[in-house]
């Protein structure tokens, strides 16, 4: 695999473009005081050791002032040999002496060097190393999940998905507004800021690689233009879109969109269910939330269960998918269940699948 430091003049401008939209979870910081405090020691650490390679030496070293170097004299001249100062009232004078200054004092003086400027070639550093993060994440981001949009409806999602066993470095959000890039990076999320209606928006969050698209917009017409961005980029990748209006199902369908949820609708239905069964409703929401005590999950069928019908399966089987036709549990057809089947079950929340 190329590093980034043997890739093309091209692709480390499209990373260094794609750097200023990208934004990733931010690393476990730091506190500044420790960080002070870690160098501080560090510098410690270095002179105490130059001070004792001195003073072991001292033979070889001759003091203007008085001829001998005691450990006073050693620490004396070990810091104004590290910090570069060097007065010359205390010098090398033994070929022994000389070799330790060039091969263990110099290289010491070097990394003492570095400890007391750190904050600053690390403020240097951060560029490029934003630009290696980003190049090492474009490179490895397969089969993931786009989400576009990290409002309430896209937040939801996201939890389900991770709910699912979905890691969150497989979830990509895709959001304008800066307050929801904030969001998403503090959820441990990577995020592009810009439009998705544009492509160039789109492949930031390498849509063309990704399994699954989640549309989760406040206008239809918007969320109608990025159907037809994403699925021109990705013919393989299931597509799901959430719409205010029953009217713009169609419309979506023809853009592209493989499943459309329609959330007033749906909000609808369920506040006329809730008034007239509230027990039902509560089961309903009981079985879209992840974490309770019932869930609606879909799963292949396993190897015991072929052959049989769907009321002898281990879960409580309400549909079948088969050949992408949905069959409910009373359909004839689902009547014995088949090798390729997936089934739609109600299961207890953490049960083995």
């Amino acid at each position: 695999m190329r590093t980034i430091w043997s890739r093309p003049r091209a692709e480390a401008r499209e990373d260094t473009e794609a750097g200023r939209s990208i934004t990733m979870p931010a690393a476990a910081a730091v506190p500044p005081l420790q960080q002070v405090l870690r160098r501080l020691a560090m510098a410690i650490l270095v002179l105490a050791v130059t001070t004792l390679l001195v003073w072991l030496d001292r033979a070889g070293y001759n003091d203007n002032a008085d001829g001998k170097v005691d450990l006073l004299d050693a620490a004396y001249y070990t810091t104004v040999t590290l910090s570069t100062t060097g007065y010359g009232d205390i010098a090398p004078v033994s070929d022994a002496a000389r070799l330790t200054n060039i091969f263990v004092i110099t290289p010491l003086r070097v990394v003492f060097l570095i400890i007391l400027v750190g904050t600053t070639l690390e403020v240097l550093t951060e560029r490029t190393r934003q630009q290696v993060r980003v190049h090492r994440w474009r490179s490895r981001m397969r089969d993931h999940v786009v989400v576009v949009g990290y409002g309430t409806k896209g937040r939801h999602a996201v939890e389900t998905l991770k709910g699912q066993g979905m890691p969150k470095e497989k979830i990509v959000v895709v959001d304008p507004q800066q307050k929801a890039i904030d969001a998403a990076n503090n959820d441990g999320l990577v995020a592009v800021q810009g439009d998705a209606t544009r492509s160039r928006t789109l492949l930031k969050a390498e849509l063309d690689r990704a399994t699954r698209v989640i549309i989760a917009l406040q206008r239809d017409d918007t969320a109608t233009l990025v159907t037809l961005t994403a699925r021109q980029l990705n013919r393989r990748a299931a597509i799901v879109v959430a719409v205010r209006e029953d009217e713009n199902v169609p419309l979506l369908k023809q853009s592209g969109a493989d499943t459309v949820v329609t959330s007033s609708s749906s909000a609808g239905r369920l506040l006329g269910v809730s008034t007239a069964s509230p027990h039902v409703a509560d089961t309903l929401e009981d079985l879209m939330t992840h974490g309770r005590g019932l869930s609606l999950t879909e799963r292949p069928v396993r190897q015991e269960e072929i052959g049989r019908s769907p009321r002898e399966a281990t879960d409580l089987v309400v549909a079948v998918v088969r050949r992408k036709k949905m069959l409910d549990y009373a359909d004839p057809e689902s009547a014995t269940l088949k090798f390729g089947d997936r089934l739609i079950t109600i299961s207890r929340e953490g049960s083995d699948y």
